[in-house]
């Protein structure tokens, strides 16, 4: 997991492929340009780089459940207020409340995060298939972009 301003998170891109053309696509958007729905922003020989340009409403920390995937890796980046987002490693993990679906490419998990990390506008979050996240913590509503990219 990395927590990182978006000023600085090009120092990233050597990590994969999908990663730069995440990041690259990160350094050029404007909060003024979104539209809620899925952009398709790249392509890797894993598959197609998405953004998730969503509204939400955010929830209480203990109905916030830890989730995983295998297929890709997220960044997360709140637009509109500061998102809570709870994690722990995948390997830690006891309780699993729903198995690994492979369409879906999600498993959810009753343990506690570890830690609650709190992404701020202006900063974003990167989560690994090691990395059990539980995104969307606090109140209110919410907008954000979840860039999905394949490994």
């Amino acid at each position: 997991m990395i927590v990182s301003p978006i000023s600085e998170i090009q120092r990233y891109t050597p990590l994969s492929e999908g990663l730069a053309i995440a990041i690259d696509w990160l350094k050029n958007f404007s909060a003024d340009q979104f539209v809620k729905g899925n952009i398709e922003i790249g392509k890797t020989a894993n598959g197609t780089v998405i953004a998730k340009c969503e509204e939400c409403s955010l929830i209480p920390r203990e109905r916030a459940q830890l989730e995983a995937h295998k297929k890709f890796i997220d960044i997360h980046v709140p637009l509109k207020c500061t998102e809570t987002i709870g994690w722990a490693p995948v390997s830690s993990m006891k309780h699993v409340r729903e198995e690994y679906d492979e369409e879906k490419d999600i498993a959810f998990f009753g343990d506690t995060a570890h830690s609650l990390i709190h992404v701020k506008v202006g900063q974003c979050a990167i989560f690994f298939p090691e990395d059990a996240h539980a995104p969307n913590i606090g109140l209110g509503n919410h907008r954000k972009i979840c860039i999905k990219i394949p490994v």
